[in-house]
């Protein structure tokens, strides 16, 4: 099989999503496909617009993925009949992201014709596949396909967690690209009347919107968090797998998430998860069991959990136990692969029939 997978940027960007993109191409090569990544360049979304007047689609290839980033940028390309099946692997629309209305009914707008532009989908949540359907005329071929979550290997022991819990500082880790949608700022507010021993690990990338990363630094000096509040940039994975084995718990109070790899990530470690009522975290994060769940910008709510699980530790092992069985019970990326695989060769078929 012939894959054409079209992205921006280089699939070695650390992102949930790329990361995804990134196991794809790793597994189809594997069973011998021939993967060729097409790159276009990343810049701003209106300057993505006028790709369309100069990107053509490929030939060579017996199937086309698109990472649905790219939609801006592939509406013209994908117009008439296509010489192969185009499939878009969907993480997250841009329009459900939280923003102004008038922004997403934009946006809306744009996604709307790429994805009918399209001729299947992968999805990487339940959750995802609803949103583009409920945009959808007629509801296209696609398949759910949860994310690799084994990058670590096998969870850590019981035995591990129960004595973390022990020490006297309870030790938070953000795992995400320090931007806006992510939700620093609303765990920033949380903790900044704690008095509870505690700190905050920042891990991800402070490139991606420099003007946020400048607000977080602000509120950091402003209300004299320095002291425990720590930014890393982002890490490889041995210095990170050190923060996720020393951490209590993890916190992504994101305005919204297509699905939230980072928190089954976590759990292989035992850690609660802490995220938001908006988009798939709930098909990961069981509310008092695994983890919490709360509104997007609830600053005040996730004090109150914060301040809980740091008193009650009896608490923090129920759940962190039940993290880790959580995890142990994600299919592993090598059986959620073969069925992409097999999606990809029946859309294959259908076309040469």
């Amino acid at each position: 099989m012939k894959v054409g997978f079209v992205i921006y940027r280089s699939l070695d960007t650390l992102s949930g999503g790329y990361l995804y993109d990134r196991k794809l191409v790793e597994y189809l090569r594997s069973q011998g496909d021939e993967v060729e990544i097409i790159s276009l360049p990343w810049r701003n979304y209106f300057a993505h617009l006028t790709d369309n007047f100069a990107f053509k689609l490929p030939s060579g290839f017996d199937i086309l993925i698109q990472d649905e980033l790219n939609h801006p940028s592939l509406i013209g390309a994908n117009r008439g009949k296509h010489p192969y099946p185009i499939i878009s692997l969907v993480h997250h629309l841009r329009c459900s992201e939280l923003r102004p209305k008038w922004q997403n009914d934009f946006y809306r707008i744009i996604e709307k014709k790429y994805l009918q532009s399209v001729d299947g989908f992968i999805f990487n949540s339940r959750t995802t596949k609803e949103v583009v359907n409920g945009l959808m005329v007629n509801e296209k071929p696609s398949i759910v396909a949860y994310p690799p979550t084994d990058r670590f290997g096998e969870a850590i022991s019981e035995k591990e967690i129960i004595e973390r819990s022990k020490s006297e500082e309870l030790r938070i880790l953000f795992l995400g690209n320090v931007m806006e949608r992510k939700g620093l700022h609303t765990l920033l507010e949380a903790v900044s009347n704690q008095r509870s021993a505690i700190s905050v690990d920042v891990v991800g990338s402070l490139s991606v919107e420099p003007e946020y990363v400048e607000k977080i630094k602000k509120i950091i000096t402003k209300n004299n968090l320095s002291s425990f509040i720590f930014l890393h940039n982002s890490l490889n994975n041995e210095p990170l797998k050190e923060k996720l084995k020393n951490a209590h718990i993890l916190i992504v109070p994101s305005s919204y998430e297509g699905f939230g790899i980072v928190y089954l990530e976590g759990m292989c470690f035992g850690l609660p998860a802490i995220g938001t009522t908006a988009g798939a975290a709930s098909e990961v994060i069981e509310g008092g069991k695994t983890g919490y769940l709360i509104e997007p910008n609830d600053s005040e709510s996730l004090a109150n959990i914060i301040s809980n699980l740091a008193e009650y530790r009896e608490l923090l092992v129920e759940l962190s136990l039940n993290a880790r069985k959580r995890y142990i019970q994600q299919p592993i990326w090598e059986e959620t692969a073969s069925q992409i695989r097999a999606f990809l060769l029946g859309m294959i078929g259908k076309q040469e029939i």
